[in-house]
């Protein structure tokens, strides 16, 4: 079971250490010190939740369905598009956010914004339900759960990591300019993975687990 663990939490690692919409969200929320405990328990949670589907047969359910993947690709493009355009305005108008004494975003807000983050974006799903699950039911019926696991936890692991270590660049982004080049590089991840969305390749990618 050890060695099951230890491939789950590498595989999860080598998937969801990269920049992405879930990711630099949590990545803002740290630098910012707003909700972080509610917000990666979400992500990590979620990531759990995703993952147990996935090793419960999801996966199998969402690459035989055309239909859910083609509204999983325009939703979530859809949803990228509209907070890309959101962080370039901001970027534009070089709003002065004050890591200390800014005005918070309400929680209900950040919670909804993580949950779109989440369960909008169909990476999420290729990475936990469709890759993780499938790699999970390569390990046999018991085996699959102790991946499970290790996968879950390196993703608790990761977003604490991401949200609580981004307090150290706390005092860099004091400053208007570094918030305007935080705003514009998430705007540029939100409209590069909305296009590969609208390109097909995040349905490409989906098909190509399923031929291997």
């Amino acid at each position: 079971m050890e060695t099951q663990f230890l491939a789950g939490f590498l595989a999860c690692m080598a998937l969801i250490v990269a920049i992405g919409a879930q990711n630099s969200f949590v990545l803002q929320q740290g630098i910012r010190r707003e909700h972080l405990l509610p917000i990666t328990l979400i992500c990590a949670l979620s990531d759990a939740l995703l993952i147990g589907a996935g090793i419960a047969g999801l996966g199998a359910l969402i690459q035989s369905s055309p239909v859910v993947l083609t509204i999983a690709r325009y939703g979530g493009a859809a949803f990228l598009l509209v907070y890309g355009a959101l962080a370039a305005r901001r970027a534009w108008q070089g709003e002065r956010l004050h890591v200390q004494a800014g005005a918070p975003v309400p929680l209900a807000t950040a919670v909804a914004t993580c949950l779109g983050f989440t369960f909008l974006n169909p990476h999420v799903y290729l990475d936990t339900v469709i890759l993780l699950g499938g790699l999970a039911n390569q390990h046999g019926e018991h085996g699959r759960w102790a991946f499970g696991a290790g996968s879950a936890t390196a993703s608790l692991l990761w977003f604490f990591a991401l949200a609580y270590g981004a307090r150290v660049l706390a005092p860099i982004f004091d400053r208007p300019v570094a918030w305007r080049v935080l705003d514009a590089a998430m705007a540029l991840v939100m409209f590069a993975l909305a296009a590969s969305l609208l390109q097909g390749e995040g349905v490409a990618a989906i098909g190509q687990v399923r031929a291997g």
